[in-house]
């Protein structure tokens, strides 16, 4: 059942920015209320309050309302006009289909000299002979009775006839409470008698400290061939039961709105167990197996595409993301050899084609339609230009030689593969270190006798260092 509460109302108070304090109108139409209550104190400046279509049993907490000007009751369970007096300034009142049966309780809106405007079709008391006459005398101030206007005549003759009248009234109400009073001792045997067949569906063998509800909802659990047939004769027992308080006569009474309402209520809740039972548990994702493999997944279910730029060394990958998704819902995670993106809580993986750098990986998003483009660089591949290699048939002597003007004319690039000579080759340094001594031995020498014929060598002369 429903109550009054803040939240309720706040919600049904967004065109005033959910402030409740200043609020001039307010509708709680079927919301299943019982009780009219609150709204005396949290909402003082109310000019119109619209609360048909629900359980309201009695006009109360309305009557610090000194602003209200329109009040709908219509379609509750209200049997008798009370506690209006306070609402100065009630202009128009509709009590259209409620339980009104003692007819003289309008004489409480005597004291709201600006009602103009009075509903009263469809409760019991508008089928009493006199029933407009009497209504018509007693409030003067009224302009229109159930959408017909009050003639000047019409009232001039109620209010000669006002005493005949009255106590026709009266003796058509009294009548009228002792029939409402069986049926309240009608409707609370009936009610009695429900409760007691409850407890004693609740107290059969194997369903101790369960509802009645909960035996359907069993039956929809794997059981034995042998139980089949029982949960199947308990399925149809469950629907005739159904069936037949819906065929079943009742009184328009506000026992029997009540008691709908609660049928209505049992059903929704045996159809919301019944559901949580059907509805099966989706195991989580698997995005990594149990060998530490990546699986290609997309459960956001969106385009995409994967692009091995060569000339740049790296893949991109284009992600059809949606155009107005907020980036906070996006969540980028770049592995060695997959790539994951959270799209509002959906994974979205793939498997690259070869090994990338995480920590040299970007992402960006366009802002005109929305994609998002991670760029992932590879780990195997010469990071800008190519390396130029020496030919193998040349000699260590002309290496050497053509080493300084090569390193004149390019700047050396390094590879990033180790695999390959990416450090200087020691050996051939010391090699070239040999090389430089051969050349100077090599060298023919020059002696005395070759530079002038008429030397002499004299032995006691020390020779030259």
């Amino acid at each position: 059942m429903g109550r009054i509460t803040e939240d309720l109302i706040r919600r049904n108070a967004e065109h005033n920015d959910c402030v409740i304090f200043s609020l001039e109108e307010l509708s709680l139409h079927q919301q299943e209320i019982e009780r009219l209550e609150h709204i005396d104190k949290w909402c003082r400046d109310l000019k119109i309050l619209y609360l048909q279509n629900n359980l309201i049993g009695k006009i109360e907490n309305v009557g610090k309302l000194k602003k209200l000007e329109y009040l709908n009751l219509a379609l509750n369970n209200i049997e008798k006009i009370e506690n209006l007096e306070g609402c100065e300034w009630l202009t128009k009142l509709d009590l259209t289909v409620n339980f009104i049966g003692e007819l003289s309780s309008i004489k409480t809106l005597q004291h709201n000299i600006h009602l103009k405007e009075l509903f009263l079709m469809g409760n019991p008391c508008a089928d009493f002979d006199g029933y407009r006459q009497f209504v018509v005398a007693t409030l003067e101030q009224l302009k229109w009775l159930d959408g017909k206007e009050i003639e000047r005549s019409e009232r001039i003759q109620a209010l000669q006839n006002f005493p005949v009248i009255e106590q026709q009234i009266r003796e058509q109400e009294k009548a009228y409470c002792l029939k409402r009073a069986k049926d309240k001792e009608e409707a609370q045997r009936i009610l009695q008698e429900e409760e007691e067949k409850e407890a004693k569906a609740g107290s059969y063998p194997g369903f101790e400290g369960r509802s009645p509800f909960s035996v359907e909802s069993s039956c929809h659990v794997q059981a034995p061939e042998g139980q089949e047939g029982k949960c199947n004769q308990k399925k149809s027992k469950d629907s005739e039961d159904d069936l037949e308080f819906w065929n079943k006569p009742s009184l328009f009474t506000p026992e029997s709105r009540l008691e709908t309402l609660r049928h209505m209520e049992k059903q929704r809740k045996d159809q919301e167990k019944l559901s949580e039972k059907k509805k099966k548990v989706k195991p989580p994702r698997i995005l990594i197996t149990k060998d530490g493999k990546a699986l290609n997944v997309n459960d956001p279910k969106i385009d995409f595409s994967l692009k091995d730029d060569e000339k740049r060394n790296q893949i991109i990958l284009d992600l059809a993301v949606y155009r107005y998704l907020d980036t906070s819902l996006i969540d980028v995670d770049v592995q060695p050899t997959y790539v994951r993106v959270m799209v509002k809580g959906k994974p979205f993986q793939l498997v690259l084609p070869a090994e990338v750098k995480p920590d040299s990986s970007s992402a960006s998003r366009s802002q005109t339609t929305g994609h998002l483009v991670i760029c992932m660089p590879k780990v195997d591949g010469v990071i800008t230009g190519r390396r130029q290699t020496s030919k193998s048939e040349k000699s260590t002597s002309d290496s050497s030689r053509e080493r300084p003007n090569r390193r004149s004319k390019e700047i050396e690039k390094l590879e990033v593969d180790p695999s390959k000579h990416s450090f200087p080759d020691v050996a051939s340094i010391v090699q070239e270190k040999k090389h430089r001594p051969r050349r100077i031995q090599s060298e023919p020498k020059i002696t005395a006798s070759d530079e002038d014929p008429d030397f002499e060598d004299n032995p006691e002369v020390p020779p030259l260092i």
